[in-house]
């Protein structure tokens, strides 16, 4: 089992940047793929973007693609996401997931992931 804390959340304005860090602990991280899930209120979780374990492939969500980056340091056990010109409906709790493999390749859906971080706040004002 491994367990998932999120960090890096807050308010910013349209067009800025944050990055978020989820950091895991418990077994190896290096056999997770990870993802990056948000959900706004009264709304379903959705992905925004993935990356296997070994940092060889990611995927994004179309609405981020070109202005969120994730990406991993397997020695460090965390997991970042990097987004850049953030707007408005961009605001959202954000989750990271993880998922233990065996094969190198991406997953998408909330199904997918076995485990998940608590979530943070990420609120963008206009």
């Amino acid at each position: 089992q491994v367990q998932l804390v999120e960090s890096g959340g807050g308010l910013v304005q349209t067009g800025g940047s944050l990055r978020l860090s989820c950091t895991a602990s418990g077994q190896t991280f290096s056999v997770y793929n990870m993802g990056w899930f948000r959900q706004a209120p009264g709304k379903e979780r959705d992905f925004v973007a993935g990356i296997t374990w070994n940092g060889g492939s990611t995927g994004y969500a179309d609405s981020v693609k070109g202005r969120f980056t994730i990406s991993r340091d397997n020695a460090k056990n965390t997991v970042y996401l990097q987004m850049n010109s953030l707007k408005p409906e961009d605001t959202a709790v954000y989750y990271c997931a993880a998922r233990r493999v065996y094969t190198i390749r991406l997953y998408y859906t909330v199904k997918d992931y076995d485990y998940w971080g608590q979530g943070t706040q990420v609120t963008v004002s206009s």
